[in-house]
């Protein structure tokens, strides 16, 4: 349907800081999710499902992870001839262009992919989005309105919505203002970080704020702002499910979301499948004595213990006597004998020792060192970290990447605590 008249450029880039260790050593897109997929996946999928096989992801922090995780796009049948999924960097030269600045300035460094291939309609996406959605429809609307620009919009609850655009909109559901992240929101009605452009308006936008002095270079604060005033600028509104899960409590609660009787994504539906590499692993094993309730649990597991309400990924280990409640084990973690945790999302490959009490106890103090992270009970361990046996974490408790036994000054690590590597900086 779209062959040649839309391609989507996708906003792969992102540090993530909000996700703390999640995203330190891989880009918030890359960060894994729901059992088996990540984040990015949707974006993908949503693209294919929706007949737009040119994608173009637009990576800059830490993209290795992610570059391995979409290779030559295979298993979103985008290894094509016409077309494919294409990986873009910034572009680093001696001139004046660097590090993108902003989401507009990501596309202004890709604006030669975007020319050689001539499409109509340019699809800009983030990548760090959790939805099902067909573009299609928003697509056709924005060529029935005639509009340079359509944005997709949704209402959220008004207490998350100082993390969003905000929209106000006109009687024919055109764009009257634009407010990036207001302290205090006047509306719930937020931009989705969706737009469809017309591509010659998108050159001519980005290339006009390149010339600008001072701009952050971002479409939010700067580019729609300023077409509202002279352009066809409307608003798509969308009703199904969409997640911004750039926090630790908003990701948390998407994948605690997969787990209720009625799962807002819908993995299994064969016309809108969500598609992700496939792992080579044995099947899942249960033991003798193992209680297992409400769960997603991903292929390879060997699972001993109890284990409630929780995501458990590929590979996960967990030993005779451990309890796990409301937690995310991503792949190849290993829960040693007689564990408990509770609300605790543990990286890959974190191994936990025997005997070892993670997030529990009454006391519920903010994370000092990242008061703004951390503040809900949710205790979260950094890939590869080994937890010595005996030890007792309590919640709202950042333990970073990569230490191991010799690390922890203490057996006890207090609700609020952080335990990280020693800074290499001199």
């Amino acid at each position: 349907m779209f062959k040649n008249e839309v391609i989507a450029m996708i906003l792969a880039g992102g540090e993530g800081r909000r996700l703390n260790i999640l995203s330190a050593k891989r880009a918030k897109p890359a960060v894994p999710f729901g059992g088996k997929y990540r984040i990015i996946d949707f974006c993908l999928s949503n693209c294919v499902n929706s007949s737009i096989y040119c994608v173009g992801v637009l990576t800059q922090y830490n993209p290795r992870s992610l570059h391995e995780h979409i290779r030559i796009g295979k298993d979103w049948d985008l290894d094509r001839l016409n077309g494919g999924v294409f990986l873009l960097q910034p572009f680093i030269s001696d001139a004046d262009t660097d590090w993108y600045r902003g989401t507009a300035d990501a596309i202004y460094q890709s604006l030669r992919f975007i020319r050689n291939r001539a499409p109509e309609l340019v699809l800009i996406l983030s990548g760090d989005h959790v939805y099902t959605m067909d573009y299609r429809h928003m697509i056709e609307f924005h060529k029935k309105k005639k509009a340079d620009l359509t944005l997709a919009v949704m209402q959220v609850p008004i207490e998350e919505a100082h993390r969003f655009g905000i929209i106000t909109i006109g009687a024919e559901g055109e764009v009257v203002r634009f407010d990036e992240k207001p302290e205090v929101p006047k509306s719930n009605l937020v931009n989705m970080g969706i737009y469809v452009f017309n591509r010659k308006v998108l050159e001519e936008e980005v290339e006009k704020e390149a010339l600008r002095e001072g701009t952050s270079f971002d479409f939010g604060r700067d580019i729609i702002p300023r077409m509202i005033q002279d352009k066809r600028v409307f608003t798509y509104p969308f009703s199904g499910y969409w997640k911004d899960v750039g926090t630790i409590d908003s990701y948390w609660e998407a994948n605690m979301e997969l787990l209720g009787e009625e799962s807002p994504l819908k993995f299994k539906e064969i016309n809108w499948p969500v598609y992700t590499p496939v792992a080579d692993r044995p099947p899942v094993k249960f033991g003798r004595d193992s209680q297992v309730e409400n769960c997603i649990i991903g292929e390879g597991a060997i699972i001993n213990g109890k284990v409630s309400q929780s995501v458990i990924f590929n590979g996960v280990y967990v030993s005779e006597g451990a309890r796990i409640e409301g937690s995310i084990l991503m792949n190849d973690c290993y829960i040693g004998k007689n564990s408990q945790m509770e609300r605790v999302i543990l990286d890959k490959g974190v191994i936990i020792g025997e005997g070892s009490w993670i997030g529990g106890g009454q006391v519920l103090n903010v994370n000092k060192k990242y008061p703004e992270v951390l503040w809900s009970g949710i205790t979260i361990i950094g890939k590869n970290s080994r937890i010595p046996s005996g030890c007792e974490i309590g919640k709202n408790c950042i333990i970073g990447a990569d230490l191991d036994e010799n690390d922890f000054p203490s057996l006890i690590v207090l609700s609020g605590e952080t335990i990280e590597k020693p800074s290499m900086e001199v």
